[in-house]
């Protein structure tokens, strides 16, 4: 059976806005970054076919060694799937010359209307074998945290 990596909270606010912080450059820099990471993204390009290239930066790398230099994380991120306040798909192939973060990871964020809130799960497949499933699903949480709090506070 092959690995499914998954997450979800309830956030406070409409689709449409959860789904709007999930295609604006400067929102994704501030929350997509789990706890302990900051964000740059190289590039952008909202749209199906598009994507974006983020650059991640471990805040303490000892032990937490990065896939593409000892304290960051470059990944290449495709919009696969964009259905405005439903659904956005991404893939993801890390920079790395490790063979055990090869691949094209597959996130799939689902939003669903939950009364005034949205429940957004995040299902992520394909995930390299090198990446850590509890600590994977641990930084999805956290993203999704940072989401929370972001469109949250905009109220």
């Amino acid at each position: 059976m092959s690995r499914i990596d998954r997450a979800s909270r309830t956030i406070a606010a409409a689709p449409a806005t959860v789904y709007d912080a999930l295609l604006r450059r400067d929102a994704l820099e501030a929350w997509l970054p789990p706890d302990g990471m900051r964000g740059r993204i190289e590039r952008w390009d909202p749209r199906p076919g598009g994507g974006f290239r983020m650059a991640l930066t471990y805040l303490d790398p000892t032990g937490n060694p990065g896939k593409t230099s000892d304290a960051t994380d470059v990944v290449d991120v495709g919009f696969a799937d964009l259905v405005r306040s439903e659904r956005v798909v991404q893939t993801a192939v890390f920079e790395a010359d490790d063979p055990a973060y090869a691949g094209i990871m597959t996130l799939t964020w689902h939003l669903a209307a939950a009364g005034d809130a949205t429940e957004v799960t995040v299902t992520a497949t394909g995930v390299p074998p090198g990446i850590d499933q509890a600590v994977h699903e641990e930084g999805i949480a956290s993203s999704l945290a940072n989401l929370a709090a972001y469109v949250e506070s905009a109220r």
